[in-house]
């Protein structure tokens, strides 16, 4: 399991990476220049990101 939780945390820091990268692209900013918000995608991706993470690190810990 320690392992499967380590895999999920690397995971889940690579969702928000990519996330974080998405953000950046010249869509993306359009899109939150005018809603003043992330696009859906990214959003995605950063929650991923987060559970992948949390659940990860709880499999790490657990026991």
């Amino acid at each position: 399991m320690k392992i499967i939780g380590i895999v999920l945390a690397v995971v889940g820091v690579g969702f928000a990476v990519w996330g974080y990268q998405l953000s950046g692209s010249i869509g993306s900013e359009v899109t939150q220049a005018v809603t003043g918000a992330d696009t859906d995608r990214v959003m995605t991706y950063y929650i991923l990101g987060a559970v992948a993470f949390v659940v990860g690190i709880y499999l790490f810990r657990k026991n």
